[in-house]
């Protein structure tokens, strides 16, 4: 699979992949669908559980405090938990590798 850590990342080179095998581990487990709604936006729907919203939370906080370009969003709508994912254009091949990631983790998805 691609990675998707910018040279910007403050995140430890060790704790890098350990990272990325979070988001892979709850796009997999919990992942409904992958949506691009912008050039620069990418929304994923999950499974709506208190669980899995408090667990992407913290994910997306601990995320943003080694790369903070990342803008997160969470929230349920209609009975849907979406996570929607926004970086500026410069930072848009990790928003590539990203989605790409959720797609090929979540069972039938497409982005």
């Amino acid at each position: 699979m691609t990675s998707w850590v910018p040279g910007a990342c403050t995140l430890p080179t060790v704790d890098q992949p350990l990272r990325q095998a979070e988001f892979d581990d709850v796009f997999a487990e919990s992942g409904r669908c992958v949506e691009r709604t912008a050039d620069t936006a990418v929304r994923v729907e999950f499974e709506p559980a208190a669980a899995v919203a408090a667990r992407l939370a913290d994910l997306a906080m601990r995320e943003c405090s080694c790369c903070s370009f990342f803008g997160f969003t969470l929230r349920m709508s209609d009975g849907r938990l979406l996570l929607d994912v926004e970086v500026p254009a410069a930072h848009l091949p990790v928003l590539d590798a990203l989605a790409a990631r959720a797609t090929s983790a979540i069972p039938g998805a497409r982005a």
